[in-house]
């Protein structure tokens, strides 16, 4: 079982950059589909990005162009590097690993991202 720990999330203004880390225990690690999501209260979860074993990404439409996921399978570590910041991208963000042909599962305590002036 791998558990997934974030951090780097913080306060920064419109435009601004923050680079999110998912911190993997675990010998399965390289195994998994890793993603990033994000939750606003009183709204669904949603995918924001992830990354497979061999490195194919996804990002959510909304994200494209600003946000790079990346992983170091040899720090069990996978990245987010959130660029142009806005308002919008306000929520809580949780990393969440999944096999190729699994469920998202091993949540995160998700961490705080705040796009504000």
């Amino acid at each position: 079982q791998v558990q997934f720990v974030e951090s780097g999330g913080g306060l920064v203004q419109p435009g601004g950059s923050l680079r999110l880390s998912c911190a993997a225990s675990g010998s399965r690690f390289s195994m998994y589909v890793v993603g990033w999501h994000r939750q606003v209260a009183g709204k669904q979860r949603e995918l924001v990005a992830s990354i497979t074993p061999g490195g194919t990404m996804y990002y959510t439409d909304s994200v494209k162009g600003r946000f790079t996921i990346s992983r170091d399978n040899a720090r069990n570590t996978v990245y987010l590097q959130m660029d142009r910041l806005k308002p919008d991208d306000t929520a809580v963000y949780y990393c969440s690993g999944r096999l190729l042909t699994g469920t998202w599962g091993s949540w995160g305590q998700g961490t705080q991202v705040t796009v504000s002036s």
